[in-house]
C-alpha cells in the first residue's frame, strides 16, 4: 500500500509542476486546444478521446463509492474535470481512511461491508 501512495504521490508532484510550466509557457485556455485536437481528428485528438472516457469512469467512480449523493456528485464532477490532481490526493487519503483494506478502498465501507 506505501508503494501504491508513494506513487500516487509522484503523479500529482509531477503533474502539478508540468501542468505549472505548460501553463506558465502556453497559457490557461486548456479547453480550445483538447476539444479543438479532438475536432480536428487527429492522433492527440483520439488521445484526448480516449483521457475523456477515463476521466468519466474516475468521476463515474467516485459519485458511486459515495451513493451518488450530493457531496459524491460534486466529487464526481471535481474528478472529471480535475483528473489525476483529484483523483490522487482522494485516493491517498482514502486508502488511509481504508487502514490499507483494497476491498473498502475500491468499494468504499458500506458496500465492502465494514
Amino acid at each position: 500500500m506505501n508503494a501504491f501512495r508513494i506513487l500516487l504521490g509522484l503523479f500529482f508532484t509531477c503533474l502539478i509542476i508540468y501542468t505549472s510550466i505548460v501553463g506558465i509557457n502556453h497559457g490557461w485556455k486548456l479547453f480550445p486546444v483538447f476539444f479543438g485536437d479532438m475536432a480536428a481528428m487527429t492522433w492527440p485528438g483520439q488521445f484526448n478521446l480516449d483521457f475523456t472516457g477515463f476521466l468519466t469512469l474516475s468521476g463515474l467512480w467516485l459519485a458511486w463509492r459515495h451513493h451518488f449523493s450530493p457531496g459524491g456528485l460534486a466529487l464526481g464532477v471535481l474528478g472529471f474535470f480535475g483528473g489525476m490532481s483529484v483523483l490522487a490526493p482522494y485516493l491517498i487519503i482514502a486508502s488511509y481512511k481504508a487502514k490499507g483494506d483494497m476491498k473498502v478502498l475500491l468499494l468504499g465501507k458500506v458496500r465492502a461491508g465494514d
